[in-house]
């Protein structure tokens, strides 16, 4: 948010521009009560590069073995079932709690100073999962320190091709992907604009970027401004409804 701020306030003329994970338009100003910033109308949109997807990781002692078996474990032993998260708010924290709204179950939220912490408390056992992001949690699954139940996509991820999506497992309508877009100050010029929306098409179809991508879970999900724009308002609204139903900033 930082950035994000020092980006609004920086002259539209392409120098400065930020590289913005989905979450700091998306999920962060709903969040933060003294956050300034208008999501809509305080950045040039110029275009989204890749998507993201979560992974749900449980500890590997826990006696489920996919999503189905979760939620009955979950509804059959009430205030058994905890996920970890980077704190409150987090993107991670929201995924659990559409989770639990899509599924009508209880679910004990543990929020951690970021993901690190929360990891080691799932391999440890002292709690049952959370959710990461597919590029941190691939070493845990193929160490077998943890086990992968589902990602978050609508479709499977290339880097964990073995792992059913949470509608394949059974959630209806589930679906979280996280992307990386640029976006500049509001004001940048048409002209300024055009010219990076070349520079990141032609970074995104670099063979070589594309191989470093891949290797982390990403996909390659080239947009124009506007696609970004909407794509950013769709999902700020979503976030929104979860947010109310969970009551988070009541209970903040």
């Amino acid at each position: 948010m930082i950035a994000a701020e020092s980006t609004s306030r920086a002259t539209p003329d392409g120098y400065t521009l930020n590289f913005v994970a989905s979450p700091t338009l998306t999920i962060t100003p709903l969040i933060q009560r003294a956050h300034t910033l208008d999501h809509d109308k305080d950045f040039t949109y110029i275009g989204q590069l890749v998507n993201y997807t979560n992974v749900l990781l449980i500890n590997k002692d826990v006696p489920v073995n996919n999503i189905k078996e979760l939620i009955d474990y979950a509804k059959n032993n009430p205030n058994a079932v905890s996920f970890g998260s980077a704190g409150v708010g987090a993107s991670n924290h929201l995924s659990a709690e559409l989770l639990k709204q899509k599924t009508g179950t209880q679910m004990l939220h543990v929020p951690y100073k970021g993901n690190s912490p929360a990891m080691m408390d799932v391999i440890g056992g002292k709690i049952t999962y959370m959710f990461d992001i597919t590029s941190t949690a691939i070493p845990f699954i193929e160490s077998g320190k943890a086990r992968a139940l589902a990602v978050t996509s609508r479709e499977r991820n290339a880097g964990l091709p073995d792992v059913p999506s949470m509608i394949e497992a059974g959630v209806e309508d589930y679906e979280v992907t996280g992307w990386y877009g640029l976006i500049g100050p509001a004001g940048l010029p048409e002209n300024v604009v055009q010219r990076l929306q070349e520079a990141v098409t032609k970074v995104t179809q670099d063979e070589g970027y594309i191989k470093q991508m891949a290797a982390g879970g990403y996909t390659i999900a080239l947009t124009d401004g506007n696609g970004l724009r909407d794509r950013a308002k769709r999902e700020y609204a979503m976030w929104d409804e979860v947010i109310k139903n969970a009551k988070i900033l009541e209970k903040q």
